[in-house]
């Protein structure tokens, strides 16, 4: 015979089973909708600065240093506080001159990043920028610098998916996806950016 808490134990383990099924299905959902929600790549034109965004440090510097030694940019602005001379110093160990790559360390968060970079942008010149970041971080980090520096027109060249979907799944890249569709509608009702 079947005790009331034996009963109660096996109700709770097939939930928590449902739960963990259930949150997969919306993780996994997530992850295969990601490259279409929160990627955006553009049509690149000669720009006059690539924008790399402080995080992901390696891999955004490698590809704007890519975009600099392919012609895109005669300038590179980092913006990013923690790790804005790490990715100058990487950009420069690739042969880009140390003289074109600016900083801006002041910046804690993406708004920011595009906050503190209009000015520095607007004291350059500039008309045309690439922006560089994370391929999930692209579209809520484009529309953050379109919002703040609208002058400018705007070409996103991020850093391209390491993988598939289920790949993503086993590493910490599932989680950062993720919570990037919190941070975009976040940002959405906060700084009023168009998603």
């Amino acid at each position: 015979m079947t005790t009331p808490r034996a009963a109660w134990g096996r109700r709770l383990a097939a939930a928590a089973v449902i739960a963990v099924l259930a949150y997969g299905a919306v993780v996994a959902a997530g992850l295969k909708s990601a490259e279409t929600l929160l990627f955006v790549r553009t049509e690149r034109q000669p720009a006059d600065v690539i924008v790399v965004l402080g995080g992901d440090g390696p891999p955004r510097a490698a590809q704007a240093a890519a975009l600099y030694r392919a012609g895109a940019a005669p300038r590179v602005l980092v913006s990013g506080g923690g790790d804005c001379a790490d990715i100058r110093r990487l950009i420069a160990e690739t042969g880009v001159p140390m003289e074109v790559i600016q900083i801006e360390c002041a910046s804690r968060n993406t708004w920011e990043n595009a906050l503190f970079s209009a000015p520095i942008l607007s004291a350059m010149g500039a008309r045309r920028a690439i922006l560089v970041t994370s391929w999930f971080h692209s579209r809520r980090a484009l529309a953050c610098f379109e919002r703040t520096a609208p002058q400018l027109e705007w070409m996103s060249a991020p850093v391209e998916p390491g993988g598939s979907v289920w790949q993503m799944m086993g590493r910490s890249d599932g989680l950062w996806v993720m919570k990037e569709y919190v941070k975009l509608g976040w940002y959405s009702l906060r700084y009023g950016i168009a998603v």
